[in-house]
């Protein structure tokens, strides 16, 4: 907390801003939109607050992990960072129209996945704050823009080193045991290595198992052996509960969770290291939305460096196996992204999957859940052209496009896994989610950022020197779904019973039937319905806790959540055997 004359400031959140500069920062305050240059100089995952002239200013964090909601209380402005409080304190009821678009469509994208779950409470785009005058409403105002990413690897990689170093630092506890995942993977390695120059007595966490072919455990024992003062738990994944196993249960009602399928295992987790003196958690969540992409940035690199764009081109047809005039097609088309907003609508209406054409559009569309109800799914698709008149590009280059809605959908997410973490305990802290190491990243040319060739190499470009060339060189990557595949083949009796009274069906929002054919007899074609399964899992725990809870949050769950409405995936929890 600062103050200098008129002006307010306080920072909620981790942050090592020191209060002398925090003093500094606020001197320079004059009006609110002085407060820009203030939060680009915080590193840390923070809430900004401030007050100048009686005029408050509320902004969460670029990537929507931590985040602001708004609503009216008897004509006045309110705001807070959790939407169920709000709800609860308005009486809001739930918004039908996300619960069908997320039975129907799985985990939604941004700018629908930073919508609120409830109605009359309004969530703020990540890159925006909440502006609340003396009198009058309360507006969202941008302030935030992505950088030109207009650095070239070397460069970018050692502002990248910087950041992530800087961010790492700051991440020490006051008391107990700094402990962090290390999967053997590049990202949570990473991290391990970063924490051990100020924590040599890291205490780190890595699970045993997956599939037959998953190397996960070999490079972690490597990247072990290379860490002597830290205490290392291995911990067999037979040892947690299996994925899609009972109990179901969810006790947030701000939102439905996404990824449910290894919740147990997390809880499981959390408890290893609590009982271990642990008592705050690093993990690298976050890390593959932001150091790989698809190949979008190849139409915005077209129409600059038209020859390095058909090189990478064909680099990437040759990794993926495309087909030369899909791929000239995608290269060469325009189209705008409230058209392909309007594609997916389309697309729920039919029964075949859409093509799997070349990545090189503004996202994949994927076919709606065979359980979803035709109510469902004729209110999602009024959902997503709603979407699509209004929807703009989060920046001009695709390829940079892509990465921040890739950030945006998975920000959401992972604020409700940190929140497990938190209740249990342990906070959890993710590095590679911090504005600062976010902009650092973002600043690199895309068609190197996502080169075919390497793997992640900003990051192993970063991390040169500082972890094992034997991390930061490998080429393959962990494989846990065959141990997956068969606990959701084990827990189908499991899954049956959670739907034998759903309240999804009862409000008309999927058939029963359909689901129960689909997990007895699983499409072989199509990986996605697992994922859309999660989300279902989700939305119907969810309305249980709203409905279980004696308080204003259940007053709205009467006759119909749908009766009344308008007519991707999961971010990859690599550590959850």
């Amino acid at each position: 907390m600062s103050e200098a004359g008129p002006v307010r400031v306080a920072v909620f959140g981790l942050s090592p801003v020191t209060q002398e500069r925090l003093d500094s920062l606020t001197r320079t305050v004059r009006e609110l939109s002085d407060v820009d240059a203030l939060a680009r100089g915080l590193p840390g995952n923070t809430h900004v607050v401030a007050s100048v002239h009686g005029r408050v200013r509320f902004q969460g964090t670029v990537t929507g992990t931590r985040t602001v909601f708004t609503a009216r209380l008897d004509d006045v402005p309110i705001a807070g960072d959790r939407a169920d409080v709000l709800a609860e304190l308005t009486g809001a009821e739930p918004d039908e129209d996300l619960v069908a678009a997320s039975v129907t469509y799985g985990m939604l994208f941004a700018p629908l996945s930073e919508r609120s779950w409830w109605r009359g409470v309004r969530q703020v785009a990540p890159d925006s704050c909440l502006v609340i005058p003396g009198d009058g409403p309360a507006r969202a105002v941008r302030w935030w823009q992505p950088p030109e990413p207009d650095l070239s690897l070397s460069r970018g990689a050692a502002g990248v080193r910087e950041r992530l170093r800087e961010a790492v630092a700051q991440r020490q506890p006051d008391g107990g045991r700094l402990s962090a995942d290390l999967s053997g993977g590049m990202d949570s390695t990473s991290l391990c290595f970063l924490a051990a120059e100020n924590r040599p007595d890291l205490l780190t966490f890595c699970w045993t198992g997956g599939s037959a072919i998953n190397d996960d455990p070999l490079y972690a024992g490597q990247a072990a052996r290379l860490l002597p003062g830290a205490e290392h738990l291995t911990v067999p994944d037979t040892d947690a509960p299996p994925v899609f196993s009972p109990p179901y249960w969810a006790v947030d009602t701000e939102a439905p969770r996404a990824a449910t399928r290894g919740m147990n295992a997390i809880r499981f987790g959390i408890r290893h290291l609590v009982e271990h003196g642990a008592t705050r958690h690093l993990a690298g969540h976050g890390a593959d939305e932001l150091f790989t992409g698809g190949a979008a940035y190849l139409r915005t690199l077209f129409l600059r460096r038209p020859v390095t764009a058909w090189r990478q081109l064909s680099a990437h047809r040759a990794l993926n196996s495309w087909p030369l005039l899909p791929s000239l097609t995608g290269l060469l088309r325009g189209g705008d992204l409230g058209a392909w907003w309007r594609r997916c609508a389309d697309d729920l209406a039919r029964t075949a999957s859409p093509s799997r054409a070349p990545a090189l559009g503004w996202g994949e569309r994927l076919p709606a859940t065979p359980w979803a109800t035709g109510d469902a799914v004729r209110t999602t698709q009024t959902l997503f052209r709603e979407v699509a008149d209004q929807v703009v590009p989060l920046a001009r280059d695709r390829g940079q496009h892509e990465a921040l809605t890739a950030l945006r959908t998975a920000g959401p997410v992972l604020r409700l896994v940190c929140r497990e973490y938190a209740a249990a305990g342990l906070p959890l802290e993710l590095p590679y989610l911090d504005d600062r190491v976010v902009e650092a990243v973002l600043s690199v040319l895309p068609h190197e950022r996502y080169s075919p060739w390497r793997y992640k190499p900003v990051l192993a470009t970063a991390m040169r020197g500082l972890v094992p060339e034997v991390i930061l060189d490998r080429t393959t990557k962990g494989d846990c779904e065959e141990p997956v595949d068969r606990a959701l083949q084990e827990h189908v009796p499991d899954l049956l019973d959670l739907f034998e009274d759903s309240l999804l069906a009862r409000r008309g929002l999927i058939d029963p039937d359909r689901l129960r054919t689909t997990l007895i007899t699983p499409p072989r074609t199509e990986d996605v319905w697992s994922a859309q399964l999660e989300a279902t899992i989700g939305a119907e725990l969810w309305l249980r806790e709203i409905v279980s809870r004696p308080t204003a949050l259940s007053a709205s769950a009467g006759p119909s959540l749908s009766g009344t409405g308008h007519p991707r995936r999961t971010p990859d929890l690599k550590e959850t055997p």
